[in-house]
């Protein structure tokens, strides 16, 4: 295999991977409240469990116990989620056009190399005016900086394909 077939390949499977990440995150939030519900069920965490637990547990719980609460009074506030499970999706076609010509299409790697990055102001600005502990902000950057990782991998092969088709 030559080596420009082999970077394409390299690019693609990250491309790919990326786009998986981010169609499985937006779909995981169509059913929040579900997806709470269970991970409280199975990891035994209730009114009675937090007060011993790791912090953590009594965020989810309080977290999961609004969210039914605003669910049943007012649905329509779950449309928020949708449209956020649709960005995500919107946001991995958007990959398309680099798994198809890598090198042409490259600043939408290095978009979302900024994309990946904003999350962390974001998450230090609006997360203690949503009142978001510290550590579930860390949790937020985490997707930011792991997210980054492989586009800044495929940006380089890029560029080194890039060099290779001159």
């Amino acid at each position: 295999m030559s080596e420009q077939k082999n970077i394409l390949r390299k690019i693609r499977f990250i491309i790919a991977f990326f786009m998986l990440a981010l169609i499985v995150s937006g779909v995981t939030a169509f059913p929040v409240e579900t997806e709470l519900n269970t991970i409280c069920s199975i990891a035994k965490i209730d009114s009675n469990s937090v007060k011993d637990s790791p912090a953590i547990f009594g965020f989810l719980l309080h977290i999961k116990d609004n969210l039914t609460e605003i669910n049943q009074k007012t649905p329509q506030f779950a449309y928020g989620y949708d449209w956020l499970a649709f960005a995500h999706l919107v946001i991995a076609i958007l990959f398309i056009g680099p798994f198809k010509n890598p090198v042409q299409n490259k600043w939408v790697i290095q978009w979302g190399i900024i994309a990946c990055v904003a999350v962390m102001p974001l998450a230090f600005i609006c997360g203690p005016i949503r009142e978001i502990p510290l550590y579930w902000r860390f949790i937020d950057c985490s997707f930011g900086v792991f997210g980054v990782i492989p586009l800044l991998i495929c940006l380089k092969w890029i560029k080194k394909l890039e060099q290779i088709e001159k």
